[in-house]
């Protein structure tokens, strides 16, 4: 089992499906919880803090930064919150483009770069994880959030090389599609959409929350301490290969 006993954890998205799944995963290994969401009343309550901010809004990333701050330097930060409506590029404005990429990418590396001095100075294991996805590595549809994912993992390695000499750790969890609430508009004007996505993955199925928050958990803990810079693949084996077309060769005459 892993032990995150005497950790401080910030979490970001703490409401959300996979980021419920995380404060369950680093709670139930010992760690002390600060969770973050828009609302504070969405923060789960097994938390030990609350705070709710608006990651698009600079001052307020400030303001919680420095409150997070007035608890002590965190040893850990999930940034884990996200969100995308729009699936392709003609579904777009720069309104929308820019609210995507202030949600993915923006309010993170921000929230990044108000925590990070503390971190550094403290010289202690320090670490971040981001969970970013595989629409960071293939084009998947909603290409707003494509570009912030991207970018997370590109500001995640910045993190880990300039970083690492004060002990502070950057990692990437890499994710495919999660059956969480993010689906339900799509199986409203589609019920069979998640049937026919399933047989992309070697898997079969999607990926829990629960999966994605215990390698979190994993890339957070001692277990990683020699890890950094990396991004793992939670994805059902989708980044794999490319199953429609195994099928397509399966087809051919021998």
């Amino acid at each position: 089992m892993i032990d995150m006993n005497g950790s401080r954890v910030v979490i970001t998205g703490a409401g959300g499906g996979v980021g419920r799944a995380l404060c369950t995963a680093f709670g139930s290994a010992g760690a002390a919880l600060a969770g973050c969401d828009l609302d504070r009343d969405q923060v789960p309550d097994g938390c030990d803090e609350r705070h709710g901010f608006d990651l698009r809004d600079d001052a307020a990333v400030a303001r919680a930064a420095g409150q997070i701050l007035a608890g002590g330097v965190p040893d850990v930060v999930i940034s884990n919150a996200g969100w995308t409506r729009a699936e392709l590029i003609d579904q777009l404005d720069p309104g929308g483009y820019d609210d995507e990429m202030a949600r993915n990418l923006g309010g993170a590396a921000k929230l990044c770069l108000a925590l990070l001095p503390a971190m550094r100075r403290d010289r202690g294991a320090r670490s971040f994880v981001f969970i970013a996805s595989v629409n960071a590595q293939a084009h998947f549809g909603n290409p707003a959030y494509a570009a912030a994912k991207a970018g997370m993992l590109a500001w995640m390695r910045a993190i880990a090389a300039e970083a690492g000499a004060d002990g502070v750790r950057a990692n990437a969890v890499v994710p495919a599609s999660i059956r969480t609430a993010a689906w339900d508009h799509r199986l409203e004007a589609d019920p069979g959409i998640l049937d026919r996505v399933s047989r992309l993955y070697p898997l079969g199925r999607l990926v829990t929350p629960e999966e994605v928050a215990n390698a979190a958990l994993f890339l957070a803990s001692p277990l990683a301490s020699g890890i950094t810079g990396a991004a793992l693949n939670v994805d059902a084996g989708l980044m794999a290969g490319n199953l429609p077309f195994v099928d397509a060769l399966s087809n051919l005459e021998p």
